[in-house]
C-alpha cells in the first residue's frame, strides 16, 4: 500500500473523484482518505481544506500509519529561491531545512529521529517524472516556513542562501513520516519565484494561475506512479 498526498495545486483536480471515502478516527483527530487497489489519496490540508499554519499534519500521518502505507509520494505547491530553478519546473528535493516549530509523535518520551528522504522513493519520484516529460531536479532543499503570509524580502534573501525552493508544509509532513517509518519523497511543483525574485510583483493570483498550468503534468504524473504500482 503506497499513499499519494496532496496540497493546494490539486484542490481543482477531479482524478480521485471516484475513489472510495474512508474516515479514519486518530488520536489527533478524523482523516478523510481516497482508496482505490494499494493506493491512498490524502488531501493535505483536509475536508475544509485548512491553511498552511493549521493542518492536522498528526492525524494525516497517524491514518497512513493505521493503514499500513508503505512508502508515501508527496505533491508540493513552491515557490523558487533561484533564478534557473524556473516557475513551471519541478524539484525532487533530497533534503530540508526547518530549524523551528516541527511537529513530532515524540512529545512525552525522550526519543530521537535522524531526518533524510528515502532515496528509493526519490529515484522513484524523478524516473516517473522524467518518463512524464516533466522538466525535473532532482536533488535540492525544501526551506519551510509557518505560513499563511508569504516571505518578506528580507526573509528571501536570507533563505536564497540556504535552499532552492520554499513552501509551509514539507518539513512537518516528512519528520512525522520519518519518525514512523515511512518511506517519504516530494515531487515539488515550482509555482512561481519568491517575493523580489521575479521580474513582476508577485501576487497570490499568479500562483493560482501556475498552479493550474501545472496541474495536468501533476495528474499524467500521478497516473504513471499509478500504472506503476508505487515501484
Amino acid at each position: 500500500m503506497f499513499a499519494i498526498i496532496g496540497g493546494s495545486s490539486l484542490f481543482t483536480s477531479n482524478i480521485f473523484e471516484n475513489w472510495e471515502e474512508r474516515k479514519i478516527e486518530t488520536p489527533f483527530g478524523r482523516v478523510l482518505l481516497k482508496i482505490a487497489d494499494r493506493a491512498i489519496f490524502l488531501q493535505r490540508h483536509g475536508e475544509d481544506l485548512l491553511p498552511p499554519h493549521r493542518i492536522n499534519h498528526k492525524a494525516n500521518i497517524w491514518a497512513l500509519k493505521e493503514m499500513k502505507v508503505e512508502k508515501i509520494f508527496a505533491i508540493n505547491s513552491t515557490g523558487s529561491l533561484k533564478k534557473s530553478l524556473k516557475p513551471g519546473s519541478f524539484l525532487v528535493p533530497d533534503d530540508f531545512f526547518c530549524p523551528w516549530m516541527i511537529p513530532t509523535f515524540f512529545d512525552r518520551e525522550l526519543k530521537f529521529s535522524i531526518p533524510r528522504f528515502d532515496p528509493r522513493v526519490i529515484e522513484i519520484i524523478y524516473d516517473v517524472a522524467k518518463e512524464t516529460g516533466m522538466k525535473v531536479k532532482k536533488g535540492g532543499i525544501y526551506v519551510q516556513t509557518l505560513g499563511p503570509r508569504f516571505e518578506t524580502l528580507s526573509e528571501i534573501k536570507f533563505f536564497k542562501k540556504v535552499g532552492d525552493v520554499i513552501g509551509m508544509t514539507l518539513a512537518s509532513e516528512a519528520t512525522l513520516s520519518i519518525e514512523c517509518g515511512i518511506p517519504y519523497g516530494s515531487l515539488c511543483s515550482i509555482d512561481n519565484y519568491c517575493h523580489g525574485l521575479g521580474e513582476k510583483v508577485l501576487t497570490i493570483e499568479e500562483v493560482k494561475k501556475a498552479q493550474r498550468e501545472s496541474l495536468a503534468q501533476i495528474e499524467r504524473f500521478i497516473e504513471n506512479l499509478l500504472r506503476r504500482g508505487g515501484e
